[in-house]
This record gives C-alpha cells, sequence and structure tokens, in this order.
C-alpha cells in the first residue's frame, strides 16, 4: 500500500522558522534533518524547493496547528497559504497533518535532556516536525496493521 512511497519529509511551518524532517524509505523512522529560515512565503518556497532537488521526496507531510478544539484557527490559516504556494510548485502529495502540541513536546524533550535554552533554539523546530511526522508515520502503520483484520470481518 505504502512500499512505493521513496521519501517523505516532514515540515513544522513556524513564524521565523520550519522544521524539516525525513522519514526512512521503510516509513517507520521519523529522523530530524534541518530546518530553514525565511522572510515570507515567496523566500521560504524558493529556499524549500532548493532544497527539495537535494532529496527523492515524493510526500510531503505538513504539520496544521489546529486549535485545542481541533479547530482551524488563524495559525493554522496561515500555514495554509504555504501550502497552497507549495501544492502549486510540486507534482507528488502534500498532505495536512495534526501537530497541536509538537512543539511544547519537543521543548519538554530538550528541557529533559539538559540541553541549553541556546542549543534548544537549534534544535526545536527540527524536532517538532520529526515528532509530527512520526505521529503520521504511526498512523500508517496503525492502519496497515488494522486493515487486513478489518477486511475479515
Amino acid at each position: 500500500m505504502f512500499e512505493d512511497v521513496k521519501r517523505t519529509l516532514g515540515l513544522d511551518i513556524g513564524s521565523k522558522r520550519t522544521g524539516i524532517a525525513i522519514a526512512d524509505e521503510t516509513l517507520t523512522i521519523a529522523t530530524p534533518l534541518t530546518h530553514i529560515e525565511a522572510h515570507g512565503r515567496k523566500d521560504w518556497l524558493q529556499k524549500l524547493l532548493l532544497f527539495l532537488e537535494t532529496y527523492s521526496i515524493e510526500q510531503i507531510i505538513v504539520g496544521i496547528p489546529l486549535n485545542h478544539h481541533g479547530e482551524i484557527g488563524k495559525n493554522a490559516e496561515e500555514i495554509g497559504k504555504y501550502i497552497a504556494l507549495l501544492r502549486e510548485k510540486v507534482s507528488f502529495p502534500v498532505i495536512e497533518w495534526d501537530e497541536r502540541f509538537t512543539t511544547v513536546q519537543a521543548e519538554r524533550t530538550l528541557i529533559s535532556a539538559d540541553i541549553s535554552r541556546e542549543k534548544r533554539k537549534q534544535v526545536i523546530d527540527k524536532l517538532a516536525a520529526a515528532i509530527m511526522l512520526q505521529s503520521y508515520l504511526d498512523h500508517l502503520r496503525f492502519q496497515k496493521e488494522l486493515l487486513p483484520s478489518w477486511e475479515e470481518k
């Protein structure tokens, strides 16, 4: 079902930086990769497209910051504008995925690892992207494991 996907990228788009994570080819493990800093959507798109040329990406998962009730708020609407730009330029799927609390989770992980505030700033975005992407990958694996048992009934 998912075997023909070469590489999946996870994006955690923020107001200053976009964290980037990548999944292994088996869609099992998400790894923090890097982040890009951009000034405006066009600059962001330009930098991201240059980055995409380096990898054989066939799918991008973009974190959508839904509010506490799971609804689209102002931040999610802003991310939607970035997604629209990206979809105009790439020919592969760009999938929206709920990323509520991933930055908080990343921050807590780094604090518990006793990482200094300055070093946390350098890695938090890509770690949040990896947490979000791992959530998506776990969902895929869960669906794949349950699908045969549902079909039997």
